[in-house]
């Protein structure tokens, strides 16, 4: 039987791990180049520029559409 090429594997594994990154990072800076537009795809929709969540807006309740 084969010996597994455990040093491969884990080489694999660390250049994936590199190209990811370097999308992630590569996407950060075009959406950070591009102010004002809407953030693609669903990634991080809910987030500001600094990082924190965006509080969600109050929602203001008619009086009329309440049940006692």
């Amino acid at each position: 039987m084969a010996k597994t090429n455990f040093q491969y594997e884990k080489r694999q594994k660390e250049l994936e791990k590199k190209r990811k990154k370097e999308e992630k990072l590569k996407r950060k800076q075009e959406r950070a180049s591009e102010p004002g537009e809407s953030g693609e795809g669903g990634e991080g929709g809910n987030t500001q520029a600094s990082g924190t969540e965006a509080l969600p807006e109050p929602v203001e309740h008619d009086s009329q559409t309440e049940t006692p």
